[in-house]
């Protein structure tokens, strides 16, 4: 609604900061209670309609522009959208408190712990550092992609804003398909496949071969992204026990989103001082550290770097 009611760019960054702390807020708290009460299956398709969620906003603005209003109104709509959800939630709270068969007690197990102190924790450092490459790798890899086919393979720009798409795409079906197979493959098995399946779209990218391998590269990557973000965030819990969850879903999401807010545009200044032809070689890079980090977490859960406690770490 502060959008739909801004009349300067000043205004439209100062409406931004309490949605972007809600944003979080939001991100933060429920990934942390689906990670905590529903299986992995519910934290794939939870990101799935994130996916329908992102693709229905612009729609929903087109639709208002194209039928003669101006562009407030599709601010004005999604915040009725907003309103609706709150009151839904609200009407619902009983059960989020419970929490699907939870004796409601689960948020008196949550400890607070400082940015220091959960560092210590075993793999911390390695799964925020893979957070911070996933969403480095997803931001760039989207926002860049109708740059990279135009400046560098030659392609129509109207052609590869639509290929460009097909990137959102794959992310949104892979989350979908994810869904019905993660529960029996496991988290970890699917963070791995989805990595490969990234890795093999990025090599895709750096082949002098015609436009269809840049198009098969870019729905490899979107393919491949899908099961990686939500499975790592459901195995939080495991990786850090229900007690410190919550403030390590908080800064997991916190390095995700440095992530996607600086790499891009660090990229960008790049692609204009060097080469729009980074593009690949800069997904390789966070693909290669995402999976060497995420292995490294691997390693610690199966307790070969120590056989310490969370508990005896933090004293």
């Amino acid at each position: 609604f502060g959008f739909s009611a801004s009349h300067s760019f000043a205004e439209l960054c100062l409406w931004g900061m309490p949605y972007g702390l809600g944003a979080g807020s939001v991100d933060a708290a429920l990934n942390n209670f689906v990670a905590l009460h529903y299986k992995s299956r519910h934290m794939s398709w939870l990101h799935c309609f994130w996916g329908i969620g992102a693709t229905t906003g612009p729609y929903i603005m087109g639709l208002c522009l194209a039928g003669g209003k101006r562009w407030n109104s599709g601010y004005q709509a999604v915040g009725v959208i907003q309103v609706v959800l709150v009151i839904i939630l609200l009407l619902s709270l009983s059960r989020w408190r419970t929490g699907n068969g939870s004796d409601g007690n689960t948020e008196q197990e949550y400890e607070e712990i400082s940015l220091k102190s959960a560092l210590k924790l075993p793999g911390a450092k390695a799964i925020l550092t893979a957070f911070f490459c996933y969403c480095a790798l997803e931001a760039t890899a989207g926002l860049w992609a109708s740059s990279y086919m135009v400046l560098h393979k030659g392609i129509a720009p109207q052609t590869a804003a639509k290929w460009a798409s097909f990137f959102y795409l794959g992310i949104t079906l892979g989350r979908l398909v994810s869904g019905f197979v993660t529960d029996r493959a496991g988290d970890r098995n699917m963070v791995r496949c989805g990595q490969l399946t990234a890795f093999a779209g990025t090599v895709l990218l750096f082949l002098p071969a015609g436009d269809g391998a840049v198009l098969a590269g870019l729905i490899m990557v979107g393919l491949g992204c899908a099961p990686i973000y939500p499975s790592l965030l459901h195995e939080t819990p495991d990786n850090f026990g229900v007690q410190y969850s919550q403030s390590m879903m908080g800064m997991q999401m916190a390095c995700a989103y440095v992530g996607s807010t600086f790499m891009p545009p660090l990229f960008g200044v790049a692609a204009e001082r060097i080469s729009v032809t980074l593009y690949p070689v800069c997904l390789v890079i966070f693909v290669v550290l995402m999976i060497g980090m995420t292995e490294r977490m691997g390693r610690v859960q199966n307790g070969k770097v120590n056989g310490l406690t969370h508990a005896q770490l933090l004293q």
